[in-house]
């Protein structure tokens, strides 16, 4: 969840019961899946309350997770203290526009259901590919909007706003495999999947890995 400094917080009290059917009926094993490929260093995007924390392989062997929200930081801090990972691990409240490291610095930038929220994607995208290293990859599940020419994409578009009120800034309709086109990341180990148990606007969606753009 990357979304404004004030954060929401309503929506960060009740994100883990509201996705909690998800999770049951098969999103967690789709949140571990995209995940199987992250090694070594680790970046992952709006961390949110940390649903991913305890699916990352025993490849990695650091994990920054960022979150900009801090009423979402406060209960990340909080899972993480609970149950912490294997391996070194900081949270730093920050947004994906600006990240505060250095080029070439990551193995692996995870993203789950984060990039329907972001203000800039395509800022956001740009700096995953500063920060990847050259033999890097891009690990995601993210909702997008649906590629089809059906009725879907249309009422992903015209029910943005109240969505987007309900879910904590989500776009249903966000373009992230265009985005991600756009900025050079090769997209041949990304797979269509739907999210269970979830409403039909939200369930088209890719996972799978993202290779950055070369030179």
């Amino acid at each position: 969840m990357i979304g404004g400094m004030a954060g929401h917080p309503l929506f960060a009290a009740l994100y883990d019961r509201m996705t909690a059917r998800a999770e049951r009926a098969g999103l967690a094993d789709l949140r571990a899946s995209a995940l199987e490929g992250a090694r070594g260093r680790t970046l992952e995007l709006g961390a949110g309350t940390g649903a991913n924390a305890a699916r990352y392989p025993a490849a990695v062997t650091e994990l920054v997770l960022i979150e900009p929200d801090p009423h979402m930081a406060r209960r990340l801090r909080e899972k993480l203290a609970a149950s912490p990972p294997a391996f070194d691990y900081e949270v730093v409240e920050t947004g994906g526009e600006r990240l505060p490291f250095d080029d070439h610095s990551f193995d692996t930038v995870a993203a789950t259901l984060v990039l329907c929220t972001v203000a800039d994607p395509a800022g956001v995208v740009r700096e995953i590919a500063r920060v990847l290293r050259p033999d890097a990859r891009l690990v995601l599940l993210e909702h997008i909007r649906d590629p089809g020419d059906g009725t879907l994409g249309r009422w992903q578009d015209r029910l943005r706003r109240p969505w987007g009120w309900f879910a904590g800034g989500c776009r249903p309709n966000r373009d992230t495999l265009g985005t991600l086109a756009a900025a050079g990341f090769d997209m041949s180990g990304l797979k269509p999947v739907e999210l269970p148990a979830s409403p039909p606007i939200v369930r088209p969606a890719v996972r799978g890995s993202a290779a950055p753009p070369s030179g």
